[in-house]
């Protein structure tokens, strides 16, 4: 498949085969890796570790989003966040910011962040998308029905797909109307964000009608709830760390179906699914 018809983002580079997100969690309760990283110099060192791993960005964040966390303060968010994007962009890492927090955008762009991942799509902070717009970098609109305190209470879908895809196309007019160009928005049908394990499934199935947007497709799956149901089979799910062969696989499916970018905490596995992926599409051609 082309990058053409992966899709470009302007202001990041064309790869030639779906491009691998590293993710950084500089927090202490996140679902996956909560802590480890959570020291400035430990973060930047393990950012560094992930780009020798075939990494091709690095997702930094300091807020976790798994389900039922509470919300850190600005604050808090920003001591986490903006060392680790300076210390990363410094070094030459291609840096995104997972945020929902204008301010913390903004700072972590000043400091050399190129892309801004938002979970709520500009939902949670009405400043996020004129401060991103200011700012004209690539952005994130993922789907998103509201915070993690209460998000499983509102994983009820009639269609998961169609609505997912409708309430995704009203997001990005909502975005390019406030000022961010079309052709800087990347897409996240945001599995595990109200969402069940079906729900999922159903989204990484039908990735072809969410391509169908017209924007490059982000995926990120790691780690997430729904591969621990698949491997729990009669016993119970592996703990999330894990479930890095099946992200893997994920990641393959993904890259095969057309995903722009794939986001993982453990790369090394997932780079070398996403190139063997390419070879096979440049053998069908």
């Amino acid at each position: 498949m082309s990058t053409r018809e992966r899709g470009t983002v302007h202001g990041l580079p064309d790869w030639d085969r779906c491009a691998v997100m590293g993710v950084i969690n500089v927090t202490p309760d996140s679902f996956s890796d909560g802590g480890r990283w959570f020291d400035t110099t430990a973060a930047v060192k393990r950012g560094l570790d992930l780009v020798a791993e075939g990494a091709d960005l690095v997702d930094v964040g300091g807020e976790s989003t798994r389900p039922g966390a509470s919300r850190v303060d600005e604050d808090e968010e920003l001591r986490r966040v903006v060392p680790v994007v300076r210390g990363l962009a410094s070094e030459g890492v291609a840096v995104s910011v997972d945020t929902m927090r204008a301010s913390v955008a903004e700072q972590a762009v000043a400091v050399g962040a190129v892309l801004v991942n938002d979970v709520s799509g500009g939902l949670a902070d009405p400043a996020m998308v004129p401060v991103v717009a200011a700012c004209d970098v690539p952005f994130v609109v993922m789907h998103w029905r509201g915070f993690s305190e209460d998000m499983n209470s509102r994983a009820v879908y009639a269609d998961v797909v169609a609505e997912v895809v409708a309430e995704l196309r009203a997001r990005m007019d909502a975005v390019v109307a406030g000022g961010i160009s079309p052709e800087r928005l990347i897409i996240d049908p945001g599995l595990g964000f109200a969402k069940q394990a079906g729900h999922d499934l159903d989204l990484l199935a039908r990735q072809t009608e969410l391509r169908a947007l017209g924007r490059p497709l982000l995926i990120a799956a790691s780690r997430k709830r729904f591969l621990g149901h698949i491997l729990a089979a009669e016993g119970s799910p592996p703990p999330a760390r894990e479930r890095d062969a099946a992200t893997a696989a994920v990641s393959a499916i993904a890259a095969l179906q057309g995903a722009w970018a794939v986001r993982v905490h453990e790369v090394r596995a997932t780079a070398d699914a996403v190139r063997v992926a390419r070879a096979v599409e440049g053998a069908a051609l």
